[in-house]
């Protein structure tokens, strides 16, 4: 029983909303609400021009009043106006003047109407609209015209915020559907990014002040933080390594030590060098000579063979020399009974 009562309830009320539509006139009102009190019913009527519905002196509520009373039998409907401050953001509003205009200029300027409204929407500060006429307009075929601009959400939380509505047409051709979504300037987008002030000095590089830097969030810190961490070991990386500087005093030669050179005796062959020409019976000085032209780039090829002829031909002669030297001093240490 409860079930039937409901149903019948509601369908009281569509028919309550039908017969005010009607009779005031089609593109005039929004929606209607009905309240139950326990003074008596209460009607709310949204409209873009409350002084038509009202009437001079009020007769057309008055007339209203005594139906809602006879006809449909309301103990004591009680009707209220509120007025719509931009009737250019509600969507049945503006669904009802294109079904309106369709019917009077017709089929083939569907284009024309639905464009100039677009506009006018857009104009008046909406963040998106779109509009969607469906039937037969340019031809005999069925199809659907999509119209739309700016920024329109369609899922998750925001899409409560957008307004729908939807009217139908009748013309010559046959019925045209016509399907309106609005967006207002005032509706709430919970993954908007507002860009302050603040972002945009960020952006400049320019300093702030002391109250927004405290308001800055600790994440923001740790993220400035490991950039700079970053930042210095990637210039530790990048750091060359210092140049052994050779000073030579006289005889001596004096080489920086710095930390990132370090000469292994297996890579300088200098030891070695000296060591085989010991063996081979040559002087020191000469050793030092070789060194000191081994340490001092030739500049061609053609240097390089003659230093390396002129080097083999000293110790040859410095051979030789020391030869005759040393039989010298074994004839002059020899007695003459030997030389018997």
């Amino acid at each position: 029983m409860e079930e039937r009562k409901f149903i019948n309830l509601k369908k009281e009320e569509f028919g309550i909303k039908e017969y005010i539509k009607r009779n005031l006139g089609r593109g005039k009102i929004s929606r209607l609400d009905i309240e139950y009190t326990p003074v008596g019913e209460k009607i709310i009527i949204l409209t873009s021009k409350p002084g038509f519905v009202i009437g001079k002196k009020g007769e057309k509520i008055e007339e209203l009043t005594r139906v809602l009373k006879t006809r449909f039998k309301l103990d004591n409907p009680h009707i209220e106006i509120s007025e719509i401050e931009i009737p250019l953001f509600d969507a049945q509003l503006v669904a009802d003047e294109i079904a309106m205009a369709l019917e009077r200029m017709g089929n083939l300027k569907f284009k024309v109407i639905s464009y100039r409204k677009l506009q006018e929407i857009m104009n008046a500060g909406a963040l998106g609209c779109e509009l969607r006429i469906s039937g037969k307009l340019p031809g005999e075929r069925a199809r659907s015209w999509r119209f739309a601009q700016g920024y329109l959400k369609k899922a998750g939380e925001s899409r409560k915020e957008v307004n729908r509505a939807q009217a139908v047409a009748l013309t010559k051709s046959g019925i045209v559907g016509v399907k309106v979504a609005i967006m207002p300037s005032d509706a709430i987008i919970y993954d908007a990014i507002d860009i302050t002030d603040k972002i945009k000095n960020q952006l400049k590089d320019e300093p702030l002040g002391e109250e927004e830097v405290k308001k800055i969030s600790k994440k923001e810190v740790k993220k400035t933080i490991k950039k700079v961490i970053k930042k210095k070991e990637t210039a530790e990386k990048n750091k060359t390594p210092k140049k052994a500087k050779i000073l030579e005093k006289g005889e001596v030669k004096i080489i920086d030590e710095s930390e990132n050179l370090k000469i292994k005796p297996t890579e300088d062959g200098t030891a070695i060098k000296i060591e085989e020409e010991l063996e081979e019976g040559v002087p020191q000085k000469q050793i030092d000579k070789d060194i000191k032209k081994d340490l001092e780039p030739p500049t061609s090829i053609s240097d390089k063979i003659k230093s390396e002829k002129k080097s083999s031909s000293n110790r040859i002669t410095d051979n030789k020399n020391a030869d005759n030297k040393e039989e010298k001093i074994n004839k002059e240490e020899k007695p003459k009974g030997d030389e018997q």
